[in-house]
C-alpha cells in the first residue's frame, strides 16, 4: 500500500470543514507503430501526494490545495504546515483500511515488450491484407496501472488499484488521390487478456473495411432530416449533448443555464432515463470509490424524462449543504478533484431497433460516431459521423461520407421519439479544465425526427 501509517497523513481540520490526503502511484507503457515500423516506445512511473482543505463561507467554498512528488509522511507534514500554519500534526482517528484490487487476469507489466510489439505488427498485417488500397496503418498500444489511497477527515483510509489496457487502430485508404480513414479502439479496465480472442485484429479489419467502403461512398447531403443513432454508435451523443451540462459545477457557475433550476422538471420524453454508473464491471470509467473517498454508486440524473440529480464532488456538494454522490475525479495527485462523468448512458427502452429503422421514411442512420464537442453555455454540439447510411422507405440503402451532426443538446434530447431495447458502448478520454480522465458512454438505438446534418450542398 502507498505510504505508511495512516496517522502520518491525516489532514488537520483547523478552521476547515473537510480535509483529505490523496496518495497516488502509477506506471504506464506505450508503443506506436506506423507504416510497418515502431516509431515510439515509452514507459514511465510516478508517485506523489496532495493535501486539500475545504472551508465553507456562506454560499462560497474555499479550497486550499498543495501537492508534492513525494508520498512520504514527511512530505505530508510539510504540505500541512504550508496550507494551515501551526495546525496540529495529527488528523482524525482512521477506521480499518479498505482496499479494492484491480480487475486484471494478466498484468500488462508482466508481458514482454516484444509480445506487445508483435501484436502491433499483427494488427498492421491484418489491416493491409484487406486491400492493396490500404496506404497507412497506425496502431497504438497502451497500458496503465494506477494505485491510489485516500485518507480523509471522515476517518476513511481507502486503497484502490486499477489496470487498463487499450489499442487504437487508424487506417487510411487511398484511390485516385482520394483519402478515407477508418478508426477503431479496443480497451477496458482489464489486463492484457483483453487481446486473447484476437480483438485487436478484428478491430484492424473493421477499421480497414470502413476506410475502403468510404472510397465508394457519396458525400452526405446537408440539411435537416430524421436521424437514427444506432446502439453501435456508442454514447458520444449523450456524453456531449447532456453529460457535461449535468456536472454541477457548470450549473453552479451559470455556464449550464439550460438545466439551472430544472431539478424535478421535465427535460426529456418519459421514455428517457439517464444514468451515470461507476460500478459497472470492466468499464473504463469505473471505480469502487471516487478520488475523494466517496463510495461509488449509480446516479440517476434523468428518470422517465424528469431531471432528478446532478454530478457532485465534495466541494460542490458542500456549497449546497448536501452529500457528494461520488463523482469527484482528478487526473492525478497534482490536480484538484472536480465533478466528472464515469460511465454515462441512456437506459434501454422498449422499441424494437429493427422496427425503428423500418419506420423511417427518409433520413440518416449513424452506426459509428467520431469525435464531438459541446458548448455547455449554449448547448450547441457538433459530432463527426464515422459511419452513416442513407435510409429510404425503411431500408438502409447506401453508405455516405463526410457527414456531421449539429444541434442543441437540450432540444435534441427532448425530440427523441424512439428508444430501442438494445445498448452499445464507446470508450474514450474526457477532457475538462485541462484534466483528462477515462470514461465510457452508452446508449440504445434512438431516433430524433429533426436534426441538422452537415455535408454536401451539391
Amino acid at each position: 500500500m502507498i505510504g505508511g501509517d495512516a496517522a502520518g497523513y491525516g489532514p488537520s481540520l483547523t478552521g476547515a470543514d473537510y480535509g483529505e490526503a490523496f496518495l497516488e502511484e502509477w506506471r504506464w507503457s506505450t508503443a506506436r507503430l506506423e507504416d510497418g515500423a515502431v516509431r515510439d516506445i515509452g514507459a514511465s512511473s510516478e508517485r506523489g501526494l496532495s493535501l486539500r482543505l475545504l472551508k465553507k463561507d456562506g454560499s462560497r467554498v474555499e479550497t486550499l490545495f498543495g501537492s508534492a512528488q513525494d508520498a512520504s509522511p514527511a512530505a505530508a507534514a510539510r504540505l500541512r504546515e504550508k496550507l494551515s500554519p501551526g495546525a496540529a500534526g495529527r488528523g482524525p482517528a482512521f477506521r480499518a483500511a479498505r482496499s479494492a484490487g484491480a480487475s486484471c487476469r494478466l498484468d500488462p507489466a508482466t508481458v514482454p515488450l516484444e509480445r506487445k510489439l508483435a501484436l502491433l505488427r499483427a494488427v498492421d498485417r491484418a489491416a493491409r491484407e484487406m486491400s492493396p488500397l490500404v496506404r497507412q496503418v497506425t496502431a497504438v498500444y497502451g497500458d496503465r496501472r494506477k494505485d491510489t489511497r485516500v485518507l480523509n477527515s471522515d476517518g476513511a483510509d481507502l486503497f484502490q488499484s486499477r489496470v487498463s489496457t487499450n489499442m487504437t487502430v487508424s487506417v487510411v485508404a487511398e484511390r485516385d488521390g482520394m483519402l478515407q480513414t477508418g478508426f477503431e479502439v479496443v480497451g477496458a479496465q482489464r489486463g492484457y487478456e483483453i487481446f486473447d480472442d484476437e480483438a485487436a485484429l478484428r478491430a484492424a479489419r473493421r477499421a480497414a473495411a470502413r476506410a475502403l467502403a468510404k472510397l465508394d461512398a457519396p458525400k452526405a447531403k446537408a440539411g435537416e432530416m430524421a436521424v437514427i443513432l444506432a446502439a453501435s454508435a456508442g454514447g458520444t451523443f449523450i456524453h456531449e449533448a447532456i453529460g457535461h451540462s449535468l456536472e454541477v459545477d457548470h450549473v453552479q457557475e451559470g455556464s449550464s443555464p439550460a438545466y439551472r433550476g430544472m431539478r424535478g422538471k421535465t427535460v426529456a420524453p418519459e421514455t428517457i432515463t439517464v444514468v451515470d454508473d461507476p460500478t459497472l464491471p470492466f468499464q473504463r470509467g469505473s471505480f469502487v470509490f471516487d478520488d475523494e473517498g466517496v463510495e461509488a454508486r449509480p446516479t440517476e440524473l434523468v428518470k422517465n424524462g424528469v431531471l432528478t440529480d446532478f454530478l457532485y464532488d465534495r466541494a460542490t456538494a458542500l456549497r449546497e449543504g448536501r452529500p457528494s454522490n461520488g463523482h469527484g475525479r482528478r487526473e492525478s495527485f497534482a490536480a484538484r478533484p472536480i465533478p466528472r462523468m464515469s460511465n454515462l448512458y441512456i437506459a434501454p427502452g422498449s422499441d424494437d431497433p429493427a422496427k425503428i429503422i423500418k419506420e423511417l421514411k427518409s433520413g440518416l442512420l449513424v452506426t459509428r460516431m467520431g469525435g464531438g464537442q459541446v458548448d455547455t453555455a449554449s448547448g450547441e454540439f457538433v459530432f463527426e459521423v464515422d459511419e452513416g447510411w442513407r435510409v429510404e422507405n425503411g431500408k438502409v440503402t447506401y453508405l455516405v461520407r463526410d457527414a456531421n451532426l449539429l444541434g442543441v443538446g437540450p432540444e435534441a434530447l427532448r425530440s427523441i421519439d424512439r428508444v430501442g431495447w438494445d445498448i452499445g458502448w464507446g470508450i474514450g478520454v474526457c477532457g475538462k479544465e485541462g484534466q483528462n480522465v477515462a470514461v465510457s458512454d452508452g446508449q440504445p438505438t434512438i431516433r430524433m425526427p429533426k436534426l441538422v446534418v452537415g455535408g454536401s450542398h451539391d
